[in-house]
């Protein structure tokens, strides 16, 4: 098999492994065995080593000498660690944003707003709360930092999907409409310290692991 055919299967077995990983389809913790993978995926075990090279290095997974490759479990340190490093980057993301905002992309992060405050599960949610802060950040024109963004909020979402796969209430976000009142009145620095606290923000919840179990969990809830 060619090195590009493995690259691409690679690709496309992580992602389909990271999709399960951030939704909590596998647990924190489990194994990933290679034979099952290259099975399920008709391939060699050469392109499945390479996509968990991939989740490694995406901290979705980590390499346990004699026992293979597990799920990486995460602790409240790491979730206050994203927290802090979205608080800063999407300030300063916003800071560069503010001046190219205009009434349309602030009307659509409002609509974002209304739908994810309408959100009957937590995945729907997610997707809602996600595209008010593409929508408001992605103007700022710098693509490497919205990348670390984008993969910042993937680690929020797997934080969050962690905690509430069930019992998700709906609820009104008067941050998020806090921080369009005040670009809508040209006051960024506002927007900023609201969006700032905001994505701090880290609920706790006790759940059910598949096991019978029950542990803490910590999520990023903005």
């Amino acid at each position: 098999m060619a090195k590009g055919t493995d690259d691409t299967i690679a690709v496309r077995i992580s992602k389909a492994l990271a999709d399960r990983i951030i939704s909590g389809a596998i647990e924190p913790g489990a194994r990933l065995r290679q034979d099952h993978v290259a099975e399920e995926f008709n391939t060699s075990h050469v392109p499945v080593r390479e996509a968990f090279r991939r989740l490694e290095a995406q901290g979705l997974a980590v390499s346990e000498p004699r026992r293979g490759v597990r799920v990486a479990a995460f602790d409240l340190g790491e979730v206050k660690e994203v927290a802090e490093m979205r608080a800063a980057l999407e300030v300063l993301a916003l800071r560069h944003a503010a001046p190219h905002l205009t009434s349309a992309i602030l009307d659509l992060a409002e609509e974002a707003t209304k739908a994810g405050d309408k959100s009957r599960d937590v995945r729907s949610w997610e997707e809602a709360n996600r595209a008010f802060h593409r929508l408001i950040l992605a103007p700022c024109g710098m693509p490497r930092l919205l990348a670390t963004i984008d993969d910042l909020h993937a680690a929020s979402a797997r934080f969050l999907f962690a905690a509430w796969r069930s019992e998700w209430e709906a609820r009104t976000d008067q941050d998020h409409r806090a921080i369009l009142t005040a670009l809508r009145q040209g006051n960024t620095e506002s927007a900023a310290a609201t969006l700032g606290r905001h994505v701090q923000w880290i609920g706790r919840k006790p759940v059910r692991t598949a096991s019978g179990a029950t542990r803490e969990a910590f999520a990023i809830v903005g």
